[in-house]
């Protein structure tokens, strides 16, 4: 925003600042916190220190050091700011997701030739992977953790030489010894607990096909007693619901076999859903959005979906005493003109849900790449260019913050009367 709009919300910023750094042990550090959170705010090209500090009028080394080496705890912020978010914007689900920030160098935490999102292809970057509280009309990113690939864990080395290279380098950005490569779906469980240790209400989890691809992460959210609409890839296996495991046949010699199995082998969510046939989908409007044309005035967002009940395959799903495996939804996309289903999704959301509410929940996540857009273009969160996994956390965490208060201010954007 322009200096003469962050005159007239300020107010606004104040109070959250407040509400947000009121744990910080002292009045120096909440001033400096407000005084970075109007940084990412105010317009500018780049959101990093020195930029920030010019807008701003101040010396940048005042935004270094509360950044970098202040003593304030950023996960007792991003718990108010999970605290505000339940009861502002009262979430229909919790969005997973990861997200790049491309480097030139080498020396920042995390870094490797990684996917990159951001670039589109392989790159040199860092991976950042996110809990978003979501509804149709607001979202907010309330966890970060930063991913550390198995290049960053002297534990995984192969050889001495290298596990030294890697403590080093680990030193040198001042990884506590206990964060460790784990994979970003184990990461995204960390924080759901994390957000449920905070008193937050169960929420249903939404997510993309890296995590719902994972049979131990939808376990993961079942063991938690969390329902789900995860997306997955078309070669998913599954039973069709209509299917029970029957006892195996027995010669009438030795010990009668026990172990009950399914007669026939799986099948794949493609195969099964293009077996049932266009006919079985039905159309569904999910909502509205905001590109118009003169064929959808509305901007109706709406296509063809078909969802079948079905029993996901795979050893490691806990089977009932039956030898049954546990019953879901598969909800599939098969738009107009394409041959086939484009998306699938596995959902224990109960058996009863209308269909638009199971198609509703699980396109929700589109809020994420709006979180990503807004705090990356407008915010600044991968302009970050410290080498500390403290700075990178709290960084980030202040962009969140930051992007909090736009959402506060496009739902009420009148700053309250100054006395």
């Amino acid at each position: 925003m322009r200096p003469e709009e962050m005159a007239l919300v300020r107010p606004v910023i104040e109070d959250f600042a407040a509400e947000m750094f009121g744990g910080f042990a002292r009045r120096d550090q909440r001033g400096k916190g407000e005084l970075y959170l109007r940084g990412l705010l105010l317009e500018g090209k780049r959101k990093s220190m020195q930029p920030m500090a010019e807008r701003l009028g101040v010396d940048h080394q005042q935004l270094q050091q509360f950044v970098t080496t202040s003593t304030w705890d950023h996960t007792e912020v991003r718990r108010r700011l999970a605290v505000w978010a339940a009861e502002f914007i009262d979430p229909d689900a919790l969005a997973i997701d990861d997200t790049g920030f491309p480097k030139d160098g080498t020396s920042s935490p995390g870094v490797a030739r990684m996917y990159c999102g951001a670039l589109g292809k392989r790159g040199n970057c860092q991976i950042g992977v996110s809990v978003h509280a979501v509804t149709d009309w607001a979202s907010a990113a309330v966890d970060w953790r930063l991913f550390l690939p198995e290049s960053w864990d002297e534990r995984k080395a192969a050889e001495e030489h290298a596990a030294a290279q890697i403590a080093r380098k680990r030193a040198r950005c001042a990884i506590p010894d206990d964060q460790r490569h784990r994979e970003k779906w184990r990461l995204a469980l960390d924080m759901i607990d994390e957000t449920l240790g905070w008193g937050l209400s169960r929420r249903l989890v939404v997510a993309d096909a890296a995590y719902g691809d994972a049979t131990a992460f939808r376990q993961g959210l079942t063991d938690r007693g969390l329902t789900y609409a995860l997306a997955v890839s078309a070669s998913t296996s599954v039973h069709p619901a209509d299917t029970a495991p029957v006892p195996p046949a027995w010669s009438g010699t030795g010990r009668p076999p026990t172990k009950t199995t399914y007669p026939d082998k799986p099948v794949t969510a493609k195969t099964l859903v293009t077996a049932a046939g266009r006919a079985a989908g039905r159309f569904v409007l999910w909502r509205h959005g905001s590109r118009t044309s003169a064929g959808n005035p509305a901007a109706a967002m709406r296509s063809r979906f078909v969802a079948l009940r079905v029993h996901p395959a795979n050893r490691n799903i806990p089977r009932a005493a039956d030898g049954s495996l546990p019953e879901c939804w598969l909800l599939a996309e098969w738009p107009t003109g394409q041959p086939e289903p484009t998306d699938y999704w596995l959902s224990t959301l109960p058996a009863d849900i209308r269909l638009r509410g199971l198609v509703k929940v699980a396109k929700i996540r589109w809020r994420i790449e709006h979180d990503y857009r807004e705090l990356k273009d407008g915010l600044g969160m991968d302009h970050f260019e410290g080498r500390s996994w403290l700075g990178w956390h709290r960084h980030v965490t202040l962009a969140s913050v930051a992007q909090a208060i736009c959402t506060q201010l496009r739902r009420t954007p009148k700053a309250p009367a100054q006395d």
